[in-house]
């Protein structure tokens, strides 16, 4: 399924450019759960099933129940497409093709409703230049991997892995 059907109820309108008609990304989740069941495509009304029930786990857990908003949910669908892939590998390690391959659709479907992820090259160049803005602050050597982790966080947003932020800044400073 393509990103534009994934995001079909989202559109520009009006000569001013505004946003009209601007669902969540949980609407635009069960809107495309509602296609998938109508469709017949078992992958991915599972898949979605799985997804939405994560987002309803997170928005109840703690003291009180609360609505996320687009960017938490993204967070909780990077953790759950991070989940299957680490599930397609132990899978594979165990000789387990068929398995291995249905957690692989089901992070493929997961990453149509993540922004892309940065190229390693840009994150690269981020990371250098949070670096040598530490650097001339006068934190320098892995005590400044905080410092130049949240600026790089800061700057790429969910576009990018936190534990392939934390390897590159590792390795650029040590």
């Amino acid at each position: 399924m393509s990103r534009a059907l994934l995001f079909s109820s989202r559109h520009i309108g009006g000569a001013s450019g505004t946003m009209c008609d601007v669902t969540s990304l949980k609407e635009t989740l069960q809107a495309d759960l509602t296609a998938a069941m109508k469709a017949g495509d078992d992958m991915l009304k599972s898949t979605l099933r799985m997804a939405i029930a994560a987002i309803m786990n997170a928005e109840v857990a703690g003291k009180e129940a609360v609505a996320l908003t687009d960017d938490q949910v993204i967070k909780v669908l990077q953790a759950e497409a991070k989940k299957r892939v680490e599930s397609a590998e132990i899978y594979e390690q165990n000789g387990r093709a068929e398995a291995a391959a249905k957690e692989r659709a089901e992070a493929e479907i997961l990453s149509k409703y993540l922004p892309a992820a940065i190229d390693d090259s840009v994150l690269a160049d981020i990371v250098a230049e949070a670096v040598a803005t530490a650097a001339a602050a006068g934190n320098v050597g892995m005590k400044a991997m905080g410092i130049v982790v949240k600026t790089v966080r800061e700057k790429v947003g969910s576009s990018a892995d936190g534990s392939k932020i934390a390897d590159m800044v590792k390795a650029a400073l040590g």
